[in-house]
């Protein structure tokens, strides 16, 4: 439920359809990217919209110079999971030809396609095939005549042009389409969609064009996009990167996460991290990040350093970690203090990045994280419980045979031989199901015990 100041009033629009998505109303903001790989290779462009699709992309826009391209649109539109956007300029054929070959809409500029039969040629094809348009005004293609007239791209020379070509479609009858009046520079795709906002009922999509590279892209594409949603205008938007289509996608969910325009997977709250945190709060934020991307369904978690503000931020998310003094940290479950966690000391733990690639192999286990409660540190001296069960541990046989069996012993002469080939100084291992194997686990330890190894070893198991 969100409070009266988190609420945006969303300018009130006619709805229209890029295929099965509802644009305008109170259809949900949808988020679009463009491929950046050639069209003709259908292979690597359904890859990467695809992996846009994975990302939460709702449209994809795919470039068609040429009439190759627009053939490739067949096998394209076929398998792809969202509606796919056609992108034309200047030639009509290509927009009749995308229209006919599955795209559920045309990117163009009715102005710049040629004479009005050309035109109305365009506009058949797409009511024939339940296609929308898109007018897409940008200002570093701004029409001859507007330029003369405005002497410079502005405001108010964006907004004429996408009314001149606003006209052209509904003197045809033409009424499916949104429209955009984009711009490298902020200021002036803000106000040139502010300008048209109050000129036409139509669906906007948002975007600032050629924003740059990730970091300066996503800051400025987060200004203008952002400014103009939290004023209600909006119905689709692009962050347009010289980057991975899939950034994206990131970007712009993110950035409709953070006006609650959009509820998709783990929303994160964290702290930048200072000498108070209990815990690596900048490692700890880049696994999850990582680790919870796949997650779909709306989550919110907060993750603090440290008792000063961790307690109140986690009120408000459904998951809340806060770090604590002596290595004890607080886990909150909707609002709710759930449980408590230590972690071992940290100069026990081996980081597996920095051993040999072998041994890596040798020792597939998950990066560190607090162990819970009924974890303890027995007080043992160059000792280690392995990953793993005796018969499904981090040494069975991992070439396909499946799990084997080994006694104590063998586990031990293993660890020795790659002590001896990789120069470990160092483990740290632990394993809740050793304890359903106590008999093993004694006698493994009395043989740790007895070899005596120069070695630091750190042992974590379940004891009941």
């Amino acid at each position: 439920m969100f409070r009266p100041y988190q609420k945006i009033n969303r300018r009130k629009t006619r709805v229209i359809n890029v295929g099965s998505v509802l644009v305008g109303g109170n259809n949900p903001i949808s988020v679009q990217t463009m491929t950046n790989t050639l069209t003709t290779d259908i292979q690597s462009t359904r890859a990467q919209i695809d992996r846009a699709v994975s990302a939460g992309v709702d449209l994809v826009r795919v470039s068609v110079p040429d009439k190759e391209s627009t053939e490739a649109l067949k096998e394209i539109t076929k398998h792809s999971k969202v509606p796919i956007i056609a992108d034309i300029h200047f030639h009509y054929k290509r927009a009749i030809e995308a229209a006919n070959n599955g795209a559920s809409c045309l990117r163009i500029n009715p102005g710049n396609i040629g004479s009005k039969e050309r035109v109305k040629e365009v506009i058949k094809a797409a009511k024939d095939n339940n296609c929308s348009i898109r007018v897409g005004v940008n200002a570093g293609s701004l029409d001859r005549k507007i330029l003369e007239k405005y002497s410079e791209p502005n405001p108010e020379a964006l907004v004429e042009s996408a009314k001149e070509n606003i006209k052209i479609l509904e003197d045809n009858d033409f009424y499916n389409f949104k429209i955009s009046v984009k711009s490298s520079d902020i200021f002036m795709a803000i106000k040139a969609y502010e300008l048209l906002a109050n000129e036409c009922d139509y669906p906007l999509h948002l975007g600032i064009t050629e924003a740059g590279g990730k970091r300066t892209g996503s800051i400025k594409s987060s200004i203008g996009i952002g400014n103009l949603l939290l004023n209600g205008i909006g119905d689709t938007i692009r962050v347009s990167l010289s980057d991975d289509p899939v950034e994206e996608v990131k970007i712009g969910n993110e950035i409709l996460k953070s006006l609650n325009l959009r509820e998709r997977g783990v929303k994160i709250i964290s702290c930048p991290s200072c000498a108070r945190q209990g815990f690596q709060v900048i490692d700890t934020v880049k696994i999850l990040e990582e680790k919870l991307s796949h997650i779909k369904t709306p989550v919110t978690l907060s993750i603090i350093g440290c008792v000063v503000n961790g307690p109140g931020e986690a009120t408000m998310t459904n998951i809340g970690i806060t770090g604590g003094g002596n290595d004890t940290h607080m886990i909150y479950i909707d609002g709710k203090k759930n449980n408590v966690v230590k972690n071992p000391p940290r100069e026990n733990i081996l980081n597996l990045d920095e051993l040999p690639l072998p041994a890596r192999d040798l020792f597939p286990m998950e990066r560190y994280i607090p162990l819970p409660n009924q974890y303890k540190r027995l007080p043992l001296t160059n000792m280690v419980v392995i990953r793993g069960c005796p018969y499904f541990c981090s040494f069975c046989d991992q070439a396909g045979t499946g799990a084997r069996r080994r006694s104590p012993q063998k586990v031990i002469e293993e660890i020795k031989d790659c002590v001896n080939k990789y120069g470990i100084k160092e483990i740290s291992f632990w394993d809740d199901t050793m304890s359903y194997h106590k008999k093993w686990m004694r006698e493994f330890l009395d043989l740790l015990i007895k070899e005596n190894l120069d070695l630091v070893w750190s042992c974590y198991a379940a004891v009941n």
